[in-house]
């Protein structure tokens, strides 16, 4: 038997200690990856989305570096764009029916090839419509922000303000993957040769594609016959893809003019770079906003993120036609990269709210389209004008 004196009591309790720190609570962004699953298959995306910002670069500097014409450029990826805009809701709507891992596979390999078509037919000196068809066969690429969007719906059903951070935590990977693949595309199509970005590029968009589609515990199960109307059809939508072909009409226009524009100065391979500063000012603001709790309904902010935009866009183009000074010019695609984020964020937001129940994927790959078909239609008047 112990023995407890009084006076080792009294000692007990005037013994000094430890003052305990509270643990600090966990940020929005660590809560979003401890999601399980939600670090695997968020790499393989990431992995796969990174050659989104390297194709459409890795072609204008390809063809235009061998064939001695931007606008044959501008009009080659435009084709691809618009071949993408008219296919990709196709392959969401298939994803939506089967399931991401049995579409988004075949449908990369096939785009893959397309790909390395397009090297071998500017290797070669094949003619100029060769081009046109190699490039429009890589409209089966999966809509693979998308398909990560549609994951964290799944995992987050009920959450307003999770999914809010996910919205915006996957549109600074699209910014991220905007930022680094221009970068790495020019540097690989000037220093390495000319072909190296699309190359670079194909192989990270399989291993990727690969990687996330290995990640079934987290996909959305399949919808094999939906009983929900077209997203298309389904009100409010129709105004939001408007939105986003007038945005996509003014990104496409802005790559093509400030490759451009930095090839008049002898300073090609400085475009990726400027380029890049637009998507960190926009990766940046995307990782701000999803940090705080946004203020109204989605409907109401999203007039006033437009305003933001537009007046921050034009920026670069006094800066372009009032100095001449690439420098100043990428200092305001900085800064006008600062409301992209916000205003993409928060029309996903409202594309998902209005997008029928199993018909997810073909919504958002709806809005992207918007976008694609808007570069398409900039990144040919951008290159015409050009030349």
């Amino acid at each position: 038997m112990l023995t407890v004196t009084a006076d080792a009591l009294v000692a007990a309790d005037f013994r000094p200690r430890t003052p305990r720190i509270p643990r600090r609570p966990p940020g929005p962004y660590r809560r979003l990856l401890s999601v399980p699953g939600a670090r695997a298959f968020t790499i393989g995306n990431l992995i796969a989305r990174l050659p989104m910002g390297m194709f459409s670069v890795s072609a204008v500097v390809m063809i235009a570096g061998t064939r001695g014409s931007y606008a044959l450029a501008g009009a080659v990826t435009a084709t691809g764009l618009a071949a993408t805009a008219l296919v990709a809701p196709w392959t969401a709507r298939l994803v939506d029916r089967h399931g991401q891992a049995r579409v988004a596979v075949p449908a990369t390999l096939f785009a893959a090839l397309g790909s390395l078509a397009l090297v071998l037919c500017v290797r070669s000196g094949a003619p100029d419509w060769t081009l046109f068809a190699a490039y429009a066969a890589t409209a089966t690429t999966p809509n693979t922000g998308g398909m990560a969007r549609a994951r964290w719906a799944h995992l987050l059903q009920g959450d307003a303000g999770a999914l809010h951070t996910a919205n915006s935590f996957e549109q600074a990977t699209d910014e991220l993957c905007y930022m680094l693949g221009p970068v790495l595309a020019a540097f690989l199509c000037t220093a390495v040769f000319p072909e190296a970005g699309t190359l670079t590029g194909v192989v990270l968009l399989v291993t990727g594609i690969l990687l996330f589609a290995a990640q079934r515990a987290t996909e959305p199960p399949a919808r094999p016959r939906p009983a929900a109307k077209a997203p298309f059809r389904a009100p409010g939508i129709p105004p939001l893809l408007a939105m986003c072909l007038a945005t996509g009409a003014v990104f496409g226009a802005m790559e093509v003019v400030t490759i451009a524009f930095a090839d008049a100065q002898g300073h090609r391979s400085a475009a990726g770079v400027v380029l890049a500063l637009q998507a960190a000012g926009s990766c940046a603001a995307g990782l701000l906003y999803g940090a705080l709790k946004p203020a109204g309904p989605a409907e109401v902010r999203l007039p006033w993120c437009v305003a933001a935009m537009t007046a921050l866009m034009t920026l670069p183009l006094l800066a372009a036609s009032l100095t001449g000074s690439l420098p100043l010019l990428a200092l305001t695609l900085l800064a006008a990269g600062m409301a992209t984020a916000p205003t993409m964020v928060t029309t996903m937001t409202l594309v998902q709210h209005r997008t029928p129940e199993g018909r997810l994927n073909e919504g958002m790959t709806l809005a992207v389209t918007g976008l694609l078909g808007g570069i398409a239609c900039g990144s040919a008047a951008g290159g015409w004008t050009v030349e």
